[in-house]
């Protein structure tokens, strides 16, 4: 849109001199191109003309004449164009479709451009009017569009490893209630915390099965006498029976092991 100056003025000129191009609508009534010259129409007071475009694509129309009108850089005219395609993406409109590739033929502006500056909406869209603007080139809005889109994806990177090695922290980090890089700590404390375990649980059964394994058929169980115990590690009844478990889970474990 014009400023209020501008428009002041257009609204003057119509009002003196007439409206020299009609103000095009689509065959819905929707506008397509003329938003000023109604303005303008509004702020002098004159009736407004209007005429109906009745081509097969009114997005393509109005984005190709309204760029044509403008002295826009390649870069400011791609960033519309992608713009534009955006928009209609998310509207779900079917305008003959708005999609890059047509705009790219109707428009005069190269794809690869287009799919520069669609980088930019993607991923730096805060940059985008800048674009539009002139303030910004669109070429330093894609090198930041595509630094963002690295990070992005590494950190997509890094939430799907952190989801197979520990589910349970990635949804606190999809949840919010834990930073990426918090949730990384506290799985490397996990993990050594599990290696400390795994090699105390190993050392553990080292010491036990394998001599218990070699006093099979010894007289070692006939030999045993109380006086000689360990403090605290009497065998008894109750204590075999479970002994015996464990080491009836321990070869279920190892059973299932094989097996994997």
């Amino acid at each position: 849109m014009l400023d209020d100056e501008e428009l002041r003025s257009l609204a003057d000129d119509i009002k003196d001199n007439g409206q020299y191009l009609p103000i095009m609508l689509d065959t819905t009534g929707r506008l397509l191109d003329g938003r000023n010259r109604l303005r303008a129409c509004e702020i002098g007071g004159v009736e407004p003309q209007f005429a109906t475009y009745t081509g097969p694509n009114p997005g393509i129309y109005a984005l190709r004449i309204n760029i044509r009108r403008r002295s826009l850089t390649k870069g400011q005219s791609a960033m519309v164009a992608a713009k534009a395609c955006s928009v209609s993406e998310q509207e779900g409109r079917s305008e003959t479709e708005l999609s890059a590739r047509s705009v790219s033929e109707h428009v005069g502006v190269s794809l690869g451009r287009i799919g520069q500056a669609m980088t930019v909406i993607r991923h730096a869209p805060d940059l985008v009017d800048q674009v539009i603007s002139g303030a910004l080139g669109l070429d330093e809005a894609y090198k930041t569009a595509r630094e963002a889109k690295a990070q992005a994806d590494s950190v997509e990177n890094q939430l799907a490893r952190l989801r197979a090695e520990d589910p349970e922290l990635a949804d606190k980090v999809v949840e919010g209630e834990l930073g990426l890089a918090a949730a990384w700590t506290e799985r490397k404390e996990r993990a050594e915390e599990e290696v400390r375990r795994r090699r105390v649980a190993t050392a553990f059964l080292c010491e036990v099965v394998p001599p218990l394994a070699q006093a099979r058929g010894t007289d070692t169980v006939s030999l045993y006498d109380e006086q000689f115990m360990l403090v605290g590690r009497a065998v008894t009844g109750e204590v075999i029976e479970q002994a015996m478990e464990a080491l009836a889970e321990m070869a279920q474990a190892w059973r299932e092991r094989e097996a994997a």
